[in-house]
C-alpha cells in the first residue's frame, strides 16, 4: 500500500460538480420527473455509467441467487415477517424502546424531519464537537440532518466511499447501495482532487488509488471523531439489538470508535426477534450486490462498559410512515429493505438515473414510497406536486416485483396510486393525455366504433419505413412521439386477418 505524504491543501474547482444544487426538500426537489428524465436522458455519459453498473449489479445477483434451492421459500418468510411488524408496529416498537433502554441505550421519538434534526443537533451539541462521522444511512438523507448540522456549524463527514464522493461533489446521491452510480472513475478523481484537502497530487484514476486516498483521508476522520451518526438496516425487539451491513468496514469504525453513537431509523426497520434477522441477512446481500453474504455486519445492544461508544441514541423517525401504514394498499411499501435490486431491474431507472425521481428515493420503490410520504396531509402536496408524476415512470413490466426479496407488488401499487391521480384530476383542468383517453375509450367502447378505428390505422401502415416506427408526428400526435417510438399499427386487423385464414368460420356465423 502506498503512503501520500505532504500538507493539506484546498483546491478550488473550476467548475461544480453537482448538476442539482442541494434541495431544501430531500424528499421533493426539482422538476417533475416527465421533464427531469427528458433532461437525463441527453446525458449520454449518465446512461454509459448507469448500464455498466446496473447490468453488472443485476448480473451477479441473478448467479447468487440461483445458488439458493430455497430462495422463494425465503422470500415468503421475509414477505411474512414485514406484514406481522406492521400489523403490530405501535406495540412493537413499545417494546424495542423498553429493550433498548433497559440495555443501557436512549431512545428518542421524531414525529417529523424537523424533530428528529432537532433531537441529534442537540445531542451532538452537548458533546462539544465541530465534526461528527457517518456511516451511510438512507434516514439521515431523507431529512437533511448534514444540511441541518451544518446550520449549526457542525460538519457531517461521510464515510462510506460512495457517499463521500457524492459529498464532495455537493451532489445527491442516485442510488441506494451505490449513490456515486452516475459518476465514472475518471470524474471521481477530478472530484478528489478538486475537493479533498489531503489527496496526492499524482492521484490516477486506478480505483485502487482512489480507494487508498479515500482511505487515508477517512481514517484521520474515524481516529479523531468523538460522535457518530449511522442509519440502522434492522432493529431486533426482543434484544434492542441495532444491525448495520455494509461492504467497507467504514461502518463498523463508525459504530466501535467514537464515545457516543446516533442511529437515525425508520419506524417500518423491525424484526420481532433477534432470530428473524437469520432471513435478511441471506436477502439482503444477494439482492443488493450480489454477494453471498456482506462483508460487514455490525450488531450492538445497548452500551458496554470499557467497549465501544459508551453513549447510545436511537432516534425512532416517523416522518409520514404512519400515514403510509393506515393505506391498506400503499403500505406494503414500507416492507422495503432497501436493497435497490428493483431499481437495477428497471428499464426506466437504467436510463435516466435517480436524480429524475427529485427524492432520495429514486426508482420503482421511490415510485410508490416518495408521493405516499410526501402525499396528502403534507406541506406541498397537491395538484401540482412534482411527486404526483412519479407513480407513471414505470413502464409496469413487473421486472421490480420479480427481483424484491419481500415480494413488495410494485406494479399493483403503481396501477392503485395512477388511478388516484387521475382520480384526483377528474374534471379539474384541460389536459391533453385525459382528452386522448376519452376518445380512445368512446371508441373502444362500441365494436363497430373499434373496428372502423382500427381500419383508419391501418392506413398509416406504411408511415414507419423499414422498422415500423414512427418517431416524429405532427400536433397533437407530437406529444406522444416526443419522448417516445410509435409502432406503427399492423397492415391488417386481427379480425380482418381471422377473416381471411378462416372463411368457413365467418360463413358459419353468416349462416346461423
Amino acid at each position: 500500500m502506498s503512503t501520500f505524504l505532504g500538507l493539506p491543501r484546498r483546491r478550488t474547482a473550476d467548475k461544480p460538480f453537482g448538476p442539482l444544487p442541494h434541495p431544501q426538500e430531500p424528499l421533493r426537489w426539482g422538476d417533475a420527473f416527465p421533464t427531469a428524465a427528458k433532461a437525463a436522458l441527453a446525458n449520454t455519459q449518465l446512461r454509459g455509467n448507469l448500464a455498466r453498473a446496473t447490468t453488472t449489479i443485476r448480473d451477479k445477483r441473478a448467479r447468487v441467487v440461483g445458488e439458493v434451492p430455497d430462495w422463494e421459500a425465503l422470500r415468503d418468510a421475509g414477505s411474512a415477517l414485514k406484514q406481522q411488524v406492521l400489523a403490530a408496529l405501535p406495540e412493537l416498537l413499545e417494546r424495542l424502546e423498553a429493550s433498548v433502554t433497559a440495555c443501557g441505550g436512549v431512545v428518542h421519538w421524531a414525529r417529523d424531519a424537523a424533530e428528529a434534526n432537532e433531537i441529534v443537533a442537540g445531542i451532538v451539541a452537548a458533546k462539544g464537537v465541530d465534526e461528527v462521522v457517518k456511516v451511510k444511512s438512507m434516514a439521515t438523507q431523507e431529512i437533511g440532518l448534514n444540511e441541518a448540522l451544518a446550520e449549526r456549524g457542525v460538519a457531517a463527514v461521510e464515510t462510506d466511499l460512495a457517499e463521500l464522493i457524492v459529498q464532495l461533489a455537493d451532489d445527491m446521491p442516485s442510488h441506494f447501495l451505490v449513490p456515486a452510480i452516475h459518476r465514472n472513475r475518471s470524474e471521481i478523481r477530478d472530484i478528489f482532487l478538486a475537493r479533498m484537502a489531503d489527496a496526492p497530487a499524482d492521484l490516477s484514476d486506478v480505483p485502487r488509488e482512489l480507494a487508498t486516498a479515500a482511505r487515508a483521508h477517512l481514517r484521520r476522520k474515524f481516529l479523531t471523531a468523538k460522535v457518530a451518526i449511522s442509519g440502522a438496516n434492522f432493529a431486533a425487539v426482543d434484544t434492542g439489538t441495532v444491525g448495520v451491513v455494509e461492504s467497507e468496514g467504514n461502518g463498523r469504525m463508525c459504530l466501535t470508535l467514537p464515545e457516543t453513537l446516533v442511529t437515525v431509523m425508520g419506524i417500518e426497520k423491525l424484526v420481532p426477534a433477534f432470530e428473524d434477522l437469520e432471513v435478511f441477512l441471506q436477502l439482503l446481500p444477494r439482492s443488493s450486490t450480489g454477494e453471498r453474504m456482506n462483508p460487514y455486519t455490525s450488531l450492538w445492544t445497548g452500551v458496554t462498559p470499557g467497549d465501544g461508544p459508551q453513549e447510545f441514541h436511537l432516534v425512532l423517525l416517523d416522518n409520514g410512515r404512519t400515514k403510509v401504514l393506515a393505506d391498506e394498499v400503499g403500505r406494503a411499501a414500507l416492507h422495503c429493505i432497501r436493497c435497490s435490486a428493483c431499481l437495477n431491474v428497471c428499464p426506466v431507472y437504467e436510463r435516466v438515473g435517480g436524480h429524475a425521481y427529485g427524492s432520495v428515493y429514486p426508482g420503482p420503490i421511490g415510485a410508490i414510497l416518495t408521493p405516499q410520504l410526501t402525499g396528502p396531509g403534507t406541506a406541498g402536496a397537491g395538484h401540482d406536486d412534482p411527486n404526483a408524476s412519479l407513480p407513471f415512470a414505470s413502464t409496469l413490466c413487473g421486472a421490480c416485483y420479480e427481483v424484491c426479496p419481500v415480494k413488495i407488488d410494485i406494479p399493483s401499487i403503481l396501477v392503485e396510486l395512477r388511478a388516484r391521480e387521475v382520480d384526483a384530476d377528474r374534471g379539474r383542468r384541460a389536459d391533453p393525455m385525459a382528452a386522448a383517453m376519452k376518445v380512445a375509450s368512446w371508441a373502444m367502447s362500441d365494436a363497430g366504433r373499434f373496428a372502423r378505428a382500427e381500419r383508419v390505422a391501418a392506413l398509416t401502415h406504411g408511415l414507419g419505413g423499414a422498422d415500423h416506427v414512427v418517431r416524429r408526428l405532427p400536433f397533437p400526435g407530437s406529444l406522444w412521439t416526443g419522448s417516445r417510438d410509435l409502432p406503427v399499427p399492423a397492415a391488417q386487423s386481427f379480425r380482418q386477418w381471422w377473416a381471411r385464414t378462416h372463411p368457413e368460420s365467418s360463413s358459419a356465423k353468416e349462416e346461423s
